[in-house]
């Protein structure tokens, strides 16, 4: 196949670059390195099959050739990351929202199928203790509060694939990540385990915001992979929204527990400091939420899809990567 990779200088687009490459699919890759970076593909450039172009996704006619090139689309391109998105509120709602709508209208033109990748946060403030199932209402805070800028636009991005698929066929199928982690992310726009692992390395004090009672299900790299590429090899899967997520009984913690495991690991003597959101972002900038955890029924039955590998073993790949 041949196959694009929008954002594919990113974390998640450059592993999956990776994999489809080692599958033996021709690759091209499209970054403007606003959150990607080069050197997360510079190995990849001694491949024939691995092309890349640095340019933007609001570029319509930049994207145009790609997309007649390609038979398959994985579309990551995206303003992501909490600090990112709070200190470009106005690229986050263009890039994510325009940029969806050029891909999704090149990709009518000849009926290429499209991964559109979205998020957990499209879920909001959801309460209570429950796995979260893609069908579920939706809680959303206040316009007012930047935070809620990501959800918006992937809740929008979302409807925009279910529109092409309902009234022109056009097989796109969503995606909802759960805290995707692995060597290679960065925490310099808000991802909390990179964040951690480089402050506990380097001897910083490790932050947690508000009272760390938060809880999330890490999912690794590797799994994540595993889910796309099945997901868009399967038949039935356009029309669907479909969340991807860590293994609940292994990969669940709290992100105070998440600092002291992170602490652990790394051997380190930093200290584990609390940081009200007041003080780590602008006023009315922020919200959060306590519980975030998915529901894997819908992906198992179509993919049979079962997360394998456990946070305690991620950690210290990234650990390993941040060393190195």
């Amino acid at each position: 196949m041949k196959v694009l990779v929008t954002g594919g200088a990113g974390f998640i687009g450059s592993h999956l670059s990776e994999k489809l490459l080692a599958q033996g699919h021709e690759v091209y890759v499209i970054d403007d390195l606003s959150t990607g970076d080069f050197d997360n593909v510079r190995h990849l450039e001694e491949n024939p099959k691995f092309h890349m172009k640095i340019g933007t996704v609001l570029d319509r006619e930049a994207l145009r050739p790609l997309v007649d090139w390609c038979d398959i689309i994985y579309h990551l391109a995206a303003a992501v990351g909490v600090n990112f998105i709070i200190d470009n509120p106005l690229h986050s709602l263009t890039t994510n929202i325009r940029g969806t709508e050029h891909v999704l209208e090149l990709a009518n033109k000849e009926k290429k199928r499209v991964l559109l990748a979205s998020t957990s946060e499209v879920y909001g403030k959801k309460n209570g203790k429950v796995s979260f199932q893609e069908d579920d209402d939706r809680l959303l805070g206040p316009t007012t509060v930047d935070r809620w800028i990501y959800s918006t636009t992937k809740a929008v991005d979302e409807m925009l694939g279910l529109a092409y698929w309902r009234e022109k066929k056009l097989p796109v199928l969503t995606v909802r990540f759960f805290n995707v982690i692995g060597p290679r992310q960065t925490g310099d726009f808000g991802m909390v385990v990179p964040r951690m692992v480089k402050q506990a390395l380097l001897g910083h004090p490790i932050t947690v915001y508000g009272d760390g009672e938060q809880r999330r299900c890490f999912t690794d790299i590797e799994d994540a992979l595993d889910g796309l590429t099945s997901l868009v090899e399967h038949p039935d899967s356009p029309g669907e929204i479909f969340n991807l997520g860590g293994n609940v009984e292994t990969n669940e913690i709290s992100i105070k527990n998440l600092a002291h495991k992170v602490k652990a690991l790394t051997e380190s003597e930093a200290p584990i400091e609390f940081v009200p959101y007041d003080k780590a972002f602008a006023k009315g900038s922020y919200e959060d939420l306590n519980y975030r955890v998915p529901d894997l029924g819908k992906i198992q039955s179509f993919v049979g899809y079962e997360p394998k590998v456990s946070l305690d073993l991620t950690l210290r790949r990234i650990i390993e990567y941040f060393e190195s």
